[in-house]
């Protein structure tokens, strides 16, 4: 069995034939188009018009990101995270460009419809279905995503209508997009904020330049008395701010998915080529160290593949009642988009100088996995971020109903209701500890309990003081020990959804003992930790996980040798 996407012989997670035969079309796009053209176009930089207008004439964009309100009746269309999750998993497996595309269409949109304007509501789904993309212009050059210091205004005429002023930098699609949401301050003697929008096509819309040197269009634009009215104000006020927030949350979760589109590409050109050398006499698959790599690879691979699934669960079960997708959805982000990296990395250090070579699609995932883990906010922020889940997490548990698997034909539609973006810190949890008990027959999952007990009564009994809270190089590697257990929890739930095999659930958990204790080794390390921390750490860092050759042999046989000559794209 392979877990790993195969587009020839592909196997969509959705039930109904509308998606099935959107994610059939893209992947007889891009086999036709051909690795070598697909190849030619990254090296040489070319904008993505061809895939532009494919999402346009089949109206791929219009069916995957139309809630069904402004939809005009099309049974296919509809605002599905498990859909778009897969969507962008599919993208990103044949190159990054095309899925950031698809992801800052998702981020101009986000504003759009959490605004009460239906006339940009109905604008934008017509948009939609005449093929168009979309941006969202937030970022400023000087403050990045500070939303705090923007500088971009919107002044009142006294006619009732406005002029906009000011810059704009990082904006993908910028240089194509129909609607711009863009974030300034109402210059009227409140300073509120205010999304407005705006066309590339309008001659007060200056295209500066690509900020970047992609394939990708990341604009920087200004706006010269930029002529605004009504119907292009999208909202104002505390609603401004929280839509820019509550659109990142969006956009946010959908950046795992893409990540592990592209190391499942890696994995496959990596496998095939090491499996066929034989290097001084041996194999290259069989010398212990390359086999390590491999299987830690597509364990972590798996492992990403597994908690993304589970997540997307609770972020469409969201309600104002239920935000535990809050904690899960930066987790994710900056979870699966580290993982993918390491790896990309693991892989590159069996094949070397070939992940250099042009003709593969490794040395373009090489230079584009990085990328993931720095958007919709860097890794330190969103570690940050999930640490204030963290006491609600382990010592005030809640009840909740159990959360099913949800591949239904609905509209995520609290997406755009989310409401305010405070009070994280009284966000609950359901209790994490039943899903290890009820796997702690396996030996890795029960050591791995022994690793949670210890580092939650150091949080108990020597927790950080004031001083080691507010210092990232303390509070960063406890974020990401807390982060190991979250993940941890949602691949054990996901695994018995899917009667995962349990001897590759024993593996996962093997890296995530060394992973919980790399990060204890961080903090022993650090000059302002205490002897008590140290002594949590010491009893973390000597917890090893229990091996099993045998096991790890058969997983190697099973699932992941049987990899090599799996997928290979069309060359063109």
């Amino acid at each position: 069995m392979n877990f790993l996407l195969q587009p020839k012989k592909y196997k969509s997670l959705m039930a109904d034939k509308g998606s099935k035969a959107i994610m059939d079309k893209t992947i007889a796009f891009f086999e036709k188009m051909g690795k070598t053209r697909l190849l030619d176009d990254y090296n040489k930089k070319v904008w993505y018009r061809e895939f532009v207008d494919f999402i346009g004439k089949e109206q791929i964009f219009a069916k995957l990101l139309t809630p069904k309100q402004y939809a005009g009746g099309d049974p296919d269309a509809r605002w599905d995270t498990a859909r778009n999750s897969e969507y962008s998993e599919l993208l990103a497996f044949y190159g990054l460009g095309y899925w950031y595309c698809f992801q800052v269409t998702i981020l101009g949109l986000g504003p759009i419809w959490m605004s009460p304007n239906e006339t940009a509501k109905k604008k934008a789904a017509k948009l939609l279905k005449e093929g168009a993309i979309f941006a969202f212009g937030l970022s400023e050059r000087t403050h990045g995503a500070d939303i705090y210091s923007v500088e971009a205004t919107l002044t009142p005429k006294g006619d009732g209508t406005y002029v906009a002023n000011g810059e704009k930098y990082y904006i993908g699609n910028g240089n194509e997009a129909e609607m711009v949401s863009t974030l300034g301050k109402v210059k009227d003697g409140t300073d509120d904020y205010t999304f407005f929008v705006t066309n590339y096509r309008n001659k007060a819309y200056e295209l500066k330049k690509n900020v970047i040197s992609h394939q990708e269009y990341v604009s920087n634009f200004a706006l010269h008395d930029y002529p605004i009215t009504e119907d292009d104000i999208l909202s104002r006020g505390s609603h401004a701010w929280d839509s820019a927030l509550n659109t990142v949350n969006i956009g946010k979760f959908n950046i795992g998915p893409a990540s592990i589109g592209i190391s499942e590409h890696c994995f496959y050109e990596a496998i095939t080529h090491a499996s066929n050398r034989i290097l001084y006499g041996v194999k290259v698959t069989d010398m212990p160290h390359v086999r390590k790599n491999f299987m830690d690879a597509w364990l972590r691979l798996l492992g990403m593949k597994i908690y993304q699934r589970r997540a997307t669960d609770y972020f469409r079960g969201a309600n104002e009642n239920d935000r535990r997708y809050l904690l899960y959805n930066p987790t994710s982000k900056m979870k699966v988009t580290l993982q993918s990296e390491e790896v990309v990395n693991l892989l590159w250090d069996v094949i070397a100088a070939k992940g250099f070579e042009k003709d593969t699609i490794f040395h373009m995932a090489a230079a584009d996995v990085r990328g993931p883990s720095k958007l919709e906010g860097t890794v330190h922020v969103n570690v940050q971020l999930i640490r204030k889940f963290m006491k609600n997490y382990f010592f005030t548990p809640t009840e909740y109903a159990p959360a099913a698997p949800d591949f239904s034909l609905k509209d995520d539609s609290f997406l755009f209701n989310q409401g305010p973006t405070k009070g994280l810190g009284k966000v609950q949890f359901h209790d994490y500890k039943p899903v290890f008990e009820a796997n702690k027959g396996l030996p890795n999952v029960a050591t791995f309990i022994k690793q949670i007990e210890i580092f939650k009564e150091m949080l108990e009994k020597a927790g950080p003081d004031k001083v080691q809270d507010m210092d990232p190089s303390w509070s960063l590697p406890v974020g990401e020990m807390f982060s190991i257990v979250v993940y941890g929890q949602l691949i054990l739930e996901q695994a018995k959804f899917d009667g995962l095999d349990s001897d590759i659930l024993n593996q996962i958990f093997d890296f995530m003992i060394r992973d919980f204790a790399h990060f204890a080794l961080q903090i022993y390390g650090n000059h302002s930790s205490k002897d008590e921390q140290r002594e949590y750490c010491t009893k973390i860092m000597l917890i090893k996980a229990v091996p099993n050759p045998e096991q790890y042999n058969k997983v190697w046989e099973k699932y992941v040798a049987v990899l090599n000559g799996e997928y290979a794209m069309n060359e063109e």
